[in-house]
């Protein structure tokens, strides 16, 4: 079957990278699976006999058909031909147990799918992402490194992130340019740390890496004084990689707090 281009198509088959990811993801009877881009099916038939019930969600209408119609396909496995970017998963949930998230992610849609499974995190138990490495370390970076930014402080807020191993170019076909990696997020039903308004903190984790070679007083005029910034104990002479991202975390409580003051002023 052609590879899609415009999908971002490269099929794991490296036999000792499939078991070392089912084993990460120990999948049980009664769980309820969620793979997206399943691809050939590299991990799809062993999710399937160890879970029992499987719902994949492919772009591709072509490798959908191939899937439905394989020997190894039960009525259990439910194929969602739609894009990811497009599923509610809370209503793919539905009343039933959280949905672990499993998936081989294309770059192009990577991040975005990321903060959008997140924005749902009510409906998921967890996710296990094959990711350019790049990205998750990005993902599982800490302060002080140059990988870190937004994205580490904004998963950081709603989810335990964890990077299980690295993976080579050989593992794929076609084999890609770059390595890969495995990681894990365990979403939190509650914020992992003071955050204020999630809106806010995202508005304000993205002003500071904008100009993350500003210090944290010129990069976020116009949202935090100074003075401000250091009644939260943080020093406003500070880049913003030098902030964990509690930190991140106390300065949008803080402009959470002055905005809903001064509404109530207004009003």
């Amino acid at each position: 079957m052609p590879v899609r281009k415009r999908f971002g198509q490269h099929f794991l088959h490296d036999p000792g990278v499939i078991r070392r990811i089912i084993e990460g993801i120990s999948p049980a009877i009664g769980e309820r699976i969620v793979e997206i881009g399943p691809g050939r099916g590299a991990l799809t038939w062993e999710l399937l006999r160890r879970a029992q019930a499987l719902d994949v969600i492919e772009i591709d209408r072509d490798l959908a058909r191939s899937l439905q119609s394989d020997a190894r396909a039960t009525s259990e496995l439910h194929i969602h031909v739609e894009n990811a970017l497009d599923t509610n998963f809370e209503r793919l949930r539905g009343g039933g147990a959280a949905l672990r998230i499993v998936g081989n992610l294309p770059y192009n849609i990577s991040t975005p799918l990321l903060f959008r499974l997140l924005a749902q995190h009510s409906a998921i138990a967890d996710m296990h992402f094959m990711l350019q490495k790049e990205v998750v370390d990005r993902m599982t970076a800490q302060p002080a490194n140059k990988t870190y930014g937004r994205l580490t402080v904004m998963l950081a807020a709603v989810a335990e992130v964890e990077k299980l191993f690295d993976v080579g170019p050989g593992a794929f076909q076609p084999r890609p340019k770059v390595w890969s990696a495995v990681v894990r997020l365990r979403p939190t039903l509650e914020p992992r740390f003071e955050i204020g308004d999630a809106g806010v903190l995202r508005m304000l984790v993205t002003a500071a890496f904008s100009h993350r070679r500003k210090i944290l007083s010129n990069g976020l005029k116009g949202m935090l004084t100074p003075d401000e910034i250091e009644s939260c104990g943080i020093d406003s002479q500070l880049r913003p990689e030098a902030l964990t991202p509690a930190q991140f975390g106390l300065l949008a409580a803080q402009r959470s707090r002055l905005y809903s003051k001064s509404q109530h002023i207004d009003g």
